[in-house]
């Protein structure tokens, strides 16, 4: 197991090319179980979890072949309804393959998924869904169970306490294409990476309407076919180095995701005075140093197009480096800052009421070792240890590595002194 030591307060400079979107390519995998045809995906980030995605596949009966670094062949000739339990319990978009086993097989036996500790995340709407689908639905020694003779669409409300689900309408979504009749997903996640698995779907023949809003219509269809299809850029990749790029006082061009798609969080960069350049031609964002003007903010995090919960711990950094009190609540899941204690060794004044981090910042940061315990966690450590005085080793770093390709090697070629070792002290 390794660790990372970086040492602080050199400002970034130069261009970074963010990889395909992991929240997108994964379900995007799935639906290659849809059809017997092979289908290529092109711009496919080298992660953990898209590895372990790989191997679930291939366990399932889907060949696969790796073309390219970031191109992958699938076929899915023939495959079984059963998923094994040391597999998905790795990771959360693993449920994915629920939805495209019930579409293609008409059964599907998949584990309760594992992933990030960030809270709560039931599939309770995943299974009601398909449920309204046709779907009977069991759960037996943590296996979630479903079956049915003869589904048929029908109208389906993903809308949840915290929202819609984006894992569910993946799930509801792929599961519909190949069921007779319409369906109609309301209250369905809108995000980026659901509009790119519509593209894709329409490629192998689904029809959809509605793409892009919170009501999805489906016509099932009796097959579907191959594809060969290009992921989109990852927002939160891109997010991640432009605050990076902030807080390190420094100069960072931010090529391969679309700006767009990072509309909440450029809001909020021009609220509070920082300089971002945005080129949507050619899918690019310039930061410039600014951090000195920069103005505490208050932002709560919401389903797309609102602010990403995904930027919610990088942010924080950001506030902590910013003058003042800067407010951040969350509302996808509350529960997630387990980030702020990291950031409390490294001397941030940072307190937490309810579901909102309560940010004082202005005070230097001081190295020292953390520990990350999620994934965007882990990236916020990567970002503090940027402008903390001293060493900061950060521990546990495989859990950046599920949704960051190469994040050390690419803030090394921006000029930081980043350093990976082997941590003798893992447990």
């Amino acid at each position: 197991m390794d660790k990372v030591c970086i040492r602080g307060g050199v400002p970034l400079d130069g261009t970074v090319q963010v990889g395909g979107a992991k929240n997108a390519c994964m379900a995007m995998m799935a639906a290659a179980l849809l059809t017997d045809e092979p289908c290529i995906l092109r711009n496919v980030p080298q992660l953990r979890d898209v590895s372990a995605f790989v191997r679930l596949l291939q366990t399932l009966g889907v060949e696969v072949e790796a073309l390219e670094p970031h191109v992958w062949r699938l076929q899915a000739k023939s495959v079984t309804h059963e998923a094994p339990y040391e597999l998905v319990r790795k990771m959360r978009a693993s449920v994915c393959v629920l939805g495209a086993l019930a579409g293609r097989l008409r059964k599907a036996s998949v584990p309760l998924p594992g992933g990030c500790v960030i809270g709560n995340r039931p599939i309770d709407l995943h299974l009601y869904g398909l449920q309204k689908l046709g779907y009977a639905v069991s759960l037996q020694a943590g296996v979630v169970h479903v079956s049915a003779k003869e589904p048929k669409g029908s109208t389906v409300f993903l809308g949840g306490r915290f929202g819609n689900t984006v894992t569910g309408t993946v799930n509801v979504l792929l599961a519909a294409t190949l069921t007779p009749g319409m369906t109609v997903i309301e209250s369905a996640a809108c995000e980026p990476e659901i509009v790119d698995l519509c593209r894709l779907l329409q490629q192998m023949g689904a029809s959809i309407e509605g793409i892009g809003s919170p009501t999805l219509k489906i016509v099932g269809k009796s097959t579907l076919h191959g594809f060969d299809y290009t992921v989109i850029g990852d927002r939160i990749e891109a997010g991640t180095f432009v605050l990076a790029g902030l807080i390190t006082r420094g100069y960072v061009r931010v090529c391969g995701a679309q700006p767009q798609h990072l509309s909440a969080l450029l809001h909020v960069l021009e609220r509070i005075g920082a300089d971002v350049r945005v080129d949507e031609t050619n899918q690019t964002l310039e930061v410039l140093s600014c951090l000195e003007r920069l103005k505490p903010f208050e932002v709560t995090t919401l389903p797309f197009p609102g602010f990403p919960t995904d930027l919610q711990a990088q942010l924080c950094v950001l506030g902590i480096c910013i003058r003042g009190l800067s407010l951040i609540t969350e509302r996808i899941y509350p529960q997630r800052f387990m980030h702020l204690a990291e950031l409390q060794r490294l001397g941030a004044h940072v307190t937490l009421e309810g579901s909102t981090a309560i940010l004082q910042g202005g005070s230097p940061l001081s190295g020292a070792d953390v520990m990350t315990s999620d994934l965007r966690a882990g990236a916020a450590l990567y970002l503090a240890g940027l402008v903390a005085q001293g060493e900061t080793r950060i521990h546990r770093i495989y859990h950046v590595e599920r949704g960051y390709e190469n994040l050390d090697q690419k803030l090394r070629d921006l000029g930081a002194d980043v350093e990976r070792t082997e941590d003798a002290d893992a447990v």
